[in-house]
């Protein structure tokens, strides 16, 4: 049995990405693995850094459970794939990509919440297509 692993954040996005990974899982007969990743907010020197907060970590695994009942609630009685949230800190990307260590297959959405800076930054999704040492597949919402 392989592992599909998929990068969820609550975006429309991301989560038609986790509707077609679990699709490819069934296929397959793989494992799923929902990934989640949050991690604090840097502010600057002039505003000072951010404290790490345990409301923020709280928050992140909320959206987690909220995507995951989502999901739960349109696939019903279909319980065909093992399917594995977890919550991970750290930037989105490099998360992802360690996440995706030994995978078969890293999933992502084309957008998510990074809106504008996903512009600066360059986004989640061209990052891991770029750095994945597993095949990587980009869905459009």
């Amino acid at each position: 049995m392989g592992r599909i692993v998929v990068g969820v954040d609550g975006s429309e996005g991301s989560l038609a990405a986790l509707r077609w990974a679990h699709q490819e899982a069934k296929l397959r007969g793989d494992e799923l693995d929902v990934v989640m990743v949050w991690t604090y907010p840097y502010r600057g020197r002039r505003t000072g850094m951010s404290e790490p907060s345990d409301d923020m970590e709280l928050e992140a695994a909320q959206a987690l459970e909220a995507a995951m009942d989502r999901f739960r609630a349109e696939l019903g009685d279909d319980h065909s794939v093992a399917v594995h949230g977890r919550l991970v800190e750290g930037g989105p990307a490099a998360a992802l990509l360690e996440a995706a260590d030994g995978a078969d297959l890293l999933v992502v959405g084309s957008r998510g919440h990074g809106g504008f800076a996903s512009l600066l930054l360059g986004s989640v999704s061209h990052q891991v297509a770029h750095h994945a040492v597993c095949p990587v597949a980009i869905i459009r919402g």
